[in-house]
């Protein structure tokens, strides 16, 4: 990360909220984004949060959830410094329990109840069954650059993947259809003293919800159906919509959602690979992690 664009981009914020100077905490920096905590010389605080494409929208997301109505934090001001997206936004202060299974099912409700906004991008039926074909043209060019040339395993479980896809995607606009924040894991969820906070809004779309769902409980175990039917059923009876559990595309709700946002997962790691990250050095763990999810993926799908 470039030190002299976070300064410049912390400038302009404190400019814009008329604050001094402030001590700086990193809190977690990777390449394309970081978050950092400040204190100011009258010992309030803020968080400085930093993003480049494809992050740099989260402060539109943010603001539009926090106008229809959802638990996030407030953005104080954000500002757009050679394509970087810097945000201060309010200190929700340190959390006093981790996120459970009946704190995520009843935010999903929440958030899949909001009214849709039009500014989200849209992730209909087309859109989800195009996701294969998607990932293969991302296969495409990183060969053309002379990378993933061994990869032949991934274009033969693409193609199978594509050709099941138009009788596997249907159902995608049941009920929930709408708001779907994309990033949805308990680090995501903020249990305040007051409340709790939704956090991480920079890929939000329009879609199904069932992904959120899909996502709560992480990607680095093996998918596990029962346990997001249970999810699924705690979902229903915090006030989810019932058709949160039909079945869709020929299969069970927890298997389509699970495949689905397997297939999500690896179009936009193929994606980062050679658009956003585009570094040749992290070919293997992108690799390693595209031939998790595909196995995953034709098995729940059923391919």
């Amino acid at each position: 990360m470039d030190m002299p664009l976070t300064a410049e981009l912390l400038d302009s914020l404190l400019t814009l909220t008329g604050r001094s100077a402030a001590v700086r905490e990193e809190v977690r920096v990777w390449s394309m984004s970081g978050v950092e905590r400040l204190t100011f010389t009258d010992g309030t605080t803020a968080v400085f949060k930093y993003a480049k494409k494809p992050f740099d929208s989260e402060d539109q997301a943010l603001r539009l959830a926090h106008t229809l109505g959802v638990p996030v934090p407030e953005v104080q001001a954000s500002a757009v410094v050679d394509g970087w997206l810097g945000m201060l936004l309010e200190d929700l202060g340190p959390a006093v329990r981790e996120a459970d299974d009946l704190d995520g099912a009843a935010a999903a409700v929440a958030l899949h109840r909001t009214r849709t906004a039009a500014a989200l991008p849209v992730l209909d039926q087309e859109g989800l069954r195009g996701l294969p074909s998607r990932a293969l043209e991302h296969l495409g060019r990183l060969r053309k650059a002379e990378r993933w040339q061994d990869a032949d395993d991934v274009e033969d479980a693409l193609d199978q993947i594509a050709q099941a896809a138009k009788a596997r995607a249907a159902g995608t606009k049941l009920a929930p259809f709408g708001w779907v924040h994309s990033e949805f894991h308990p680090t995501s969820l903020h249990i305040g003293p007051h409340g709790w906070r939704l956090l991480d809004f920079a890929r939000a779309f329009t879609g199904p919800g069932l992904l959120d769902l899909a996502s709560w409980h992480g990607t680095l175990d093996t998918p596990d159906p029962l346990r997001l039917r249970t999810l699924l059923d705690t979902y229903v009876t915090e006030g989810g919509t019932p058709d949160a559990l039909a079945a869709r595309g020929g299969l069970p709700a927890e298997k389509w959602a699970l495949g689905w946002h397997r297939m999500w997962a690896v179009e936009w790691f193929m994606e980062q690979s050679i658009r956003w990250i585009n570094d040749p050095a992290t070919d293997p763990a992108y690799l390693k992690a595209v031939r998790r999810h595909l196995t995953d993926v034709l098995h729940l799908l059923e391919v």
